[in-house]
């Protein structure tokens, strides 16, 4: 069974959803999944006059009608309604996107980020709430306005691990997708560089980042033999979120998979690690 059979793309008929488009079309067809757009209508954005002088239902149908024509006709020519279903409701978006994505088992929801600026601060950024709050993996990438995606014919996937109890899903799942797209997968990992004690000189401290390097690279040969791949490593050392952004950057892949927290715990799925891969990196990020 594929890993990814079909992607829930939300639009909200911004500049930035629709130069999302390619990258939804790219992936459908690599993965040769469905696709099926979703719009959330605001119900706190009914004019205030309305209400007034007419009942809450009829101004709802109201705009029901219209939010269903807008859905309808956009993006026809690159995904015509009768081949791309289209998905039209009311609500917080963040959260009804996620209750759609969960209830209608979509296997991935692909949408941009809304502002150059995309950071943890932003609790009212639609795409960091989904991102913490779905269930599934979600594919968002802030370059899509002046990045066009690779051609179909390139097909290399990046996988950040970090050893922790979570890193064997993860691999795990880019293993799988990049077999499904028929790609390449390449690992990076950092290796934590810490405060350096000036008294300690280069070439000892050049020792003790290559026993960390060699302790790194055993357990992901082991993580790699759990999984059943055999993709090549890169370690990388220093502050774990710069080191990994350096080695995404000098990489040249289509994607970046990363972990998100399996558990929703106290504050999220989504940690500053992940804000931070998803708001620098090159290119689009796939957070599972």
């Amino acid at each position: 069974m594929p890993s990814i059979a079909s992607i829930l793309y939300p639009v909200d008929f911004s500049p930035s959803c629709i130069a999302m488009a390619p990258y939804v079309k790219r992936a459908a067809a690599l993965l040769e999944a469905r696709v099926s757009l979703v719009h959330v209508l605001d119900p706190t954005g009914y004019n205030g006059l309305q209400l007034y002088v007419r009942p809450i239902s009829e101004v709802s149908e109201e705009h029901l009608a219209i939010g269903r024509d807008r859905l309808d006709s956009f993006l026809m020519a690159e995904f015509p309604a009768a081949q791309f279903p289209r998905i039209l409701t009311s609500g917080d978006a963040a959260t009804e996107i996620a209750r759609v994505a969960r209830e209608d088992r979509f296997d991935l929801i692909i949408m941009p980020t809304h502002s150059g600026i995309f950071r943890q601060m932003l609790l009212g950024s639609t795409t960091a709430k989904v991102i913490n709050d779905a269930d599934c993996p979600v594919l968002t990438s802030r370059h899509a306005q002046t990045i066009a995606p690779r051609p179909l014919e390139h097909r290399e996937w990046l996988c950040a691990v970090g050893l922790s109890p979570n890193s064997e899903r993860v691999l795990r799942f880019a293993s799988q997708v990049a077999a499904q797209a028929r790609g390449k997968l390449s690992i990076i990992h950092a290796v934590q560089a810490g405060d350096t004690d000036l008294s300690i000189q280069l070439d000892l401290r050049e020792e003790i980042h290559s026993a960390e390097r060699q302790e790194a690279n055993r357990r992901i040969a082991d993580l790699q033999q759990m999984v059943g791949v055999d993709a090549p490593v890169r370690i990388a050392v220093g502050q774990v979120k710069e080191a990994l952004l350096e080695a995404a950057r000098e990489a040249d892949a289509d994607a970046l998979i990363i972990g998100r927290s399996h558990q929703l715990g106290a504050h999220g799925r989504m940690r500053d690690l992940t804000y931070a891969m998803v708001r620098d990196s090159p290119f689009p990020v796939l957070s599972v």
